[in-house]
């Protein structure tokens, strides 16, 4: 493990746009505003570490405005990261700068084999010793498997139904071993049984509420960090003895995005028993 306590890997929101459109949330004629973008990441970034986790920063670059998204880069698994491929063409500048920051920071990076389309932790995420996978509008099944593989471990892949909800960690956040907040319309018949078949507590979480990306959250140990406008949610998470702590990122649900897109943990999740 290169960080035994918790660390996030963060990125400025210097460049942050809405400059082209690759999934419905996106339009170029509802622009984000940088100064309240800026204000909002600010206020994340201070609220995480008041929870004491350290946080790491990428260099913005011009050009790239979804760097900022940095649970994107990559998975990380204990000293190794398997780098994202990008499905579109408009990302795929990020690599090369993640990976960069990745072995410099002392990980080994493992790239994707050629066409197999994987966008790291937006849609590959442990609860307890299982790679739960979003698969089929960003990131293809072969890849998921392929990771899994490379791991040793069990995969589930989850067949993404609805395209607002485009990668697992909009809809699907593991909070430990056995539970995890989840938007059950965002699956087909089959993932919504796998989860319920496979992760003993699930907190549903209303239309409206996941509308507000409250399933795109940060969990640090008994602590979960999200976008305000989520009261069921935060009652629920409460009533399992959770503290709940919100933060307006509204710039940010514009491209699609929330907390949990804001951040990747460097040093592994709460939930994920690691093969």
């Amino acid at each position: 493990m290169i960080y035994e306590t918790p660390a996030i890997l963060m990125c400025p929101p210097d460049f942050y746009g809405i400059e082209y459109e690759i999934n419905p949330w996106m339009s170029r004629s509802k622009q984000s505003d940088p100064a309240l973008a800026r204000q909002q990441w600010e206020a994340l970034y201070q609220l995480l570490q008041k929870q004491e986790a350290r946080i790491e920063l990428m260099t913005p670059v011009k050009g790239l405005p979804d760097l900022v998204f940095t649970a994107n880069a990559g998975l990380i698994w204990k000293d190794r990261v398997f780098l994202s491929l990008f499905r579109h063409a408009a990302r795929q500048g990020e690599t090369p700068l993640d990976r960069d920051w990745f072995q410099t920071a002392g990980f080994e990076t493992i790239d994707m084999p050629e066409g197999f389309y994987f966008e790291g932790a937006g849609d590959a995420l442990f609860c307890g010793d299982t790679l739960f996978a979003g698969y089929l509008i960003r990131s293809d099944v072969r890849a998921l498997q392929w990771v899994a593989g490379e791991m040793n471990c069990r995969v589930i892949p989850l067949q993404l139904v609805d395209e607002f909800y485009y990668h697992l960690d909009t809809c699907f956040c593991p909070l430990s071993e056995t539970e995890a907040i989840y938007y059950p319309p965002a699956f087909d018949e089959y993932g919504q049984h796998a989860l319920k078949e496979h992760i003993p507590y699930l907190i549903p979480v209303a239309k409206a509420e996941a509308q507000r990306f409250a399933c795109n959250a940060v969990v640090l140990g008994e602590t979960v960090v999200m976008n305000t406008g989520c009261p069921q949610l935060e009652a629920d998470l409460q009533q399992r003895g959770y503290q709940t702590l919100s933060t307006p990122l509204d710039e940010f649900t514009k491209a699609g995005g929330s907390a949990k897109c804001l951040t990747l943990r460097l040093d592994g999740e709460r939930a994920a028993v690691w093969p």
